[in-house]
């Protein structure tokens, strides 16, 4: 009767009828252990087998195995050192099945130099013995450990079996070692272990994870038995890898089959969901988890926050994110990112403070996160508080730590901290070298943009498709067509990447920025997409500094064309290409054009930060408490422009008014308006930054050159595309923006 009971999973009547036996075996006790043991409830299961022993009862090798097999828990190795103290005492430390759930129970509870101790002084071993260990290994990072192991036990003479191929791949999906994986691919098909569906599906977890998506399917569709993990690994597979229509069509049929629904890829639909912004979908799999009960399992309900956060659906969001937030960082990471990737950076600062005071650790992920909203604030007290923050935290040398550092310095228009901070990183990836890269090319510096790729190369580092976008980016901004056109080519014909729509995209931009607008054009007949908004709104800005009204229009009404537009920067950039050739009765028909479809012209504004507190200035503001002060220094400095030869460019101020009118309203831009304020708050000679969201216009661009040489100060001015580093009458650009 107690043994149906426990197999039912009714512990507590199994423990009454146990606790009313006038007489218990060894065997009943066994049996009672083992059912705690199994429902991982191992404190229980350790108080009975203390009980047993107190009333007299000796244990047998199948009570001390079985007790161990509940061991899971990282502050369970006091209790099985106890045991071990048992195991010993009573002859049992030479019984191999003993010492192999003894070894399995150490690195269960992350003890691996006990578990080391244990294995080296065990008297004999087998293939479980040396599987546990190497399973222990592999799980806690030591790869290296793990392969020796691998090896070791080959020249023993000890047979692979299913569970060494796993843990031994695992292993090598750690150490990024992609030969060493085709090497085990190759033993597993000696050992005739290939139709093991459970060393297949680790095979292609390995391919998986090193975005071998061609291995993968290829693996997959050989493999003479799948079960659901199969599919699992293939359908993520090609959603890693943007092959996102056989994705759906791989869960589509996995939906036919039997396998249990419970564990069907849910997270991944999610994540596709998500990335595409498509909430329908994301619906769909939300009711398919809740009808499977998937909802339960926390990496569903960690991708449900991530999905509703980005499809900005934060009341969703937040209903989800309140069942699992006592859990783990992994679902405040979701909502944080959700926030900053809508470009709602306060509220995922704030959620962070109140991640910090209900007391949950934030990890590499939080911290990538969280400064990514910092950069986009250009708020460098937060960010060097954050700093600290990590280095307390001891996530200072993850890798993407270190790399979201090196961003926000960069984004924040510190360049000099930012190469201090690569520079001070223990180890670096792709990920690093890109975010050193694009702070290069953010800040005009073209030069080291493309040295940092190459050393980046030098190192032994495959640059991946973000690495050539950065390049792209710089190459771009610096006007280094020539070189960006090689870099485009080497893409495909020497690392062979199939170019994604944003690189098109940047080369596009490349080459109508230097007024190559045939060649952009004749790279676009031969994209395998159609142009898209973002490409025909770069045209459409590069025909403004060309004057090239003809491929404007045509820009334009391709723009005009479409269903839905991002925002009014097609409509603003056309009417200031017709304002600035004086043709107001065209400027009116873009803005009637705009008024119909109801687009509304972002505001543009800046912003600087000043002893902690950000202040935020508008063009032709007057609201700020010090205003006298910011109108008496623009006054004061319009003074002296005029003697250092500066002549205010009327056509900048887009408006179908005075001249003396369009002057005046050129002085209070709202970077000129920041500009005095700071020079009016901060030491004499101490640098400035200043932020935008928008583009600067040409006549800011010149004023402030002046300004710089004048009051002999460094200022910089982020604006919606890049850096500008303003010092004794140049910029950094190079007047090529």
């Amino acid at each position: 009767m107690i043994t149906g009971y426990l197999n039912s999973g009714n512990l507590s009547t199994a423990r009454s009828l146990f606790d009313g036996m006038v007489e218990r075996s060894v065997v009943t006790w066994t049996m009672l252990i083992g059912g705690y043991a199994q429902n991982n409830k191992f404190r229980e299961a350790f108080g009975l087998f203390a009980d047993m022993c107190r009333h007299g009862m000796i244990p047998d090798h199948v009570t001390l195995t079985t007790l161990l097999s509940g061991f899971t828990e990282f502050d369970s190795v006091n209790e099985v050192e106890q045991v071990h103290a048992h195991v010993v005492k009573m002859g049992y430390d030479s019984t191999l099945t003993v010492c192999n759930s003894l070894l399995d129970s150490y690195c269960k509870t992350r003890s691996l130099g006990l578990a080391c101790h244990l294995f080296k002084h065990m008297p004999e071993k087998d293939n479980v013995t040396f599987n546990v260990l190497l399973t222990g290994y592999s799980k806690e990072g030591f790869n290296h450990d793990a392969i020796n192991l691998f090896f070791k036990m080959q020249n023993l003479g000890f047979k692979p079996t299913d569970f060494t191929f796993a843990a031994v791949l695992t292993a090598g999906i750690q150490l990024d070692d992609i030969e060493f994986g085709q090497q085990v691919h190759s033993f597993v098909v000696k050992c005739n272990f290939v139709w093991n569906v459970f060393v297949a599906n680790a095979l292609l977890d390995f391919y998986s994870k090193h975005d071998r998506v061609v291995e993968v399917r290829k693996l997959f569709y050989e493999m003479p038995e799948v079960d659901g993990i199969s599919y699992n690994v293939i359908i993520t597979s090609c959603a890693w890898n943007e092959r996102v229509e056989e994705s759906l069509e791989l869960f589509r049929e996995l939906q036919f089959t039997r396998f249990d629904r419970r564990q069907f890829p849910f997270a991944t639909l999610l994540s596709i969901a998500a990335n595409a912004l498509n909430l329908e979908m994301g619906r769909q799999i939300h009711s398919q988890a809740i009808v499977t009960d998937a909802i339960s399992e926390i990496l569903v309900g960690n991708s449900l926050v991530d999905m509703y956060a980005k499809c900005d659906k934060f009341g969703e969001a937040n209903r989800i994110f309140a069942d699992l937030a006592h859990q783990s960082s992994v679902p405040w990471t979701a909502l944080i990112s959700g926030y900053v990737q809508k470009g709602l950076h306060e509220d995922g600062l704030k959620l962070f403070i109140e991640m910090q005071r209900a007391k949950i650790r934030a990890d590499s992920a939080t911290y990538a996160s969280i400064l990514r909203a910092c950069a986009n604030l250009a708020s460098l007290t937060l960010g060097k508080q954050l700093h600290s923050h990590i280095i307390r935290s001891g996530c200072i040398s993850n890798v993407f730590s270190g790399s979201a550092l090196v961003d926000m310095y960069a984004k924040c228009g510190s360049i000099k901290e930012a190469l201090h901070m690569f520079q001070e990183m223990p180890t670096r990836n792709c990920v690093s070298w890109n975010a050193l890269i694009s702070a290069y090319a953010q800040n005009g510096d073209g030069a080291h943009a493309l040295r940092s790729f190459e050393q980046m190369v030098h190192s032994g580092l495959q640059p991946n498709s973000v690495s050539f976008l950065s390049i792209l980016c710089a190459c771009s901004h610096c006007g280094l067509v020539e070189e960006g056109l090689q870099y485009f080519n080497s893409m495909t014909q020497v690392y062979k990447f199939v170019p994604k729509k944003e690189h098109y995209a940047s080369m596009v931009d490349m080459l109508c920025r230097s007024g190559r607008f045939d060649e952009a054009e004749k790279l676009m007949a031969r994209m395998p997409f159609e142009p898209d908004e973002i490409m025909w709104t770069s045209i459409l800005n590069s025909c403004r500094i060309h004057k090239n009204q003809e491929m404007a229009k045509r820009a334009a009404d391709q723009l005009f064309n479409m269903k839905i537009l991002r925002d009014a920067a097609p409509y603003v950039s056309l009417s200031n290409i017709y304002a600035a050739a004086g043709e107001w009765e065209n400027v009116g028909k873009v803005k009637k054009a705009m008024r119909e479809r109801g687009v509304r012209k972002v505001p543009a504004y800046s912003w600087v930060e000043i002893q902690q507190r950000t202040h935020v200035f508008s063009a032709n503001d007057m609201s700020h408490p010090q205003m006298k002060e910011i109108t008496r220094m623009l006054d004061e400095l319009e003074e002296q422009m005029e003697k250092q030869g500066y002549k205010p460019d009327s056509n900048c101020a887009l408006h179908n008014v005075d001249e003396e009118v369009k002057v005046e309203s050129l002085k209070y831009h709202s970077e000129r308006i920041a500009i005095a304020f700071a020079l009016s708050s901060t030491p004499k000679g101490s640098p400035i930054l200043v932020m935008k969201n928008l583009r600067a216009c040409n006549d800011c661009h010149a004023a402030i050159k002046v300004i710089s040489k004048i009051v002999n100060r460094e200022i910089t001015v982020r604006d919606s595309s890049r850096f500008h580093h303003f010092r004794d009458g140049s910029c950094s650009c190079k007047d090529y923006w």
